[in-house]
């Protein structure tokens, strides 16, 4: 991958990032009651969705944790924190997502003054097992 050769031509620590949505929202399921008795499940949570923002090195682990979806402002933070908490040179490497392509990401990039480096993961991986489960050579 060109991007590995990059950083550590330039000494970057790379880090992996990406988020997830979390909800209390119930899933749709069955259960069990005696006949004639209609099962009520409680819900016990006060929050509707909370997301989180992670970094993943080597030997460390970062995240943030938000109440509601991660945006671009979010985005923008979570990167300036890592610059905080990790000296040197960075190499992001992150999904394809429309918060990563920002204003706000893209003003951090520009403060950063080259310590900053982004790279997008493609959208697909070419040598997954699909192609073999199908048949296809």
């Amino acid at each position: 991958m060109a991007a590995s050769k990059k950083a550590r031509r330039e000494g970057r620590t790379i880090v992996f990032i990406d988020e997830s949505g979390l909800s209390t929202r119930p899933h749709r399921g069955r259960t069990w009651a005696p006949r004639g008795q209609t099962p009520v499940l409680r819900e016990t949570f006060n929050w509707d969705k909370l997301s989180v923002i992670a970094g993943l090195t080597l030997r460390q682990f970062y995240f943030r944790i938000y109440e509601g979806s991660i945006n671009g402002v979010r985005a923008a933070a979570f990167l300036q924190a890592l610059l905080r908490h990790l000296p040197g040179k960075l190499l992001v490497i992150w999904d394809g997502a429309a918060i990563h392509r920002s204003r706000p990401v893209k003003a951090v990039l520009v403060q950063s003054a080259g310590r900053l480096w982004l790279e997008k993961l493609p959208p697909y991986a070419p040598n997954s097992t699909r192609s073999s489960i199908s048949g296809r050579s």
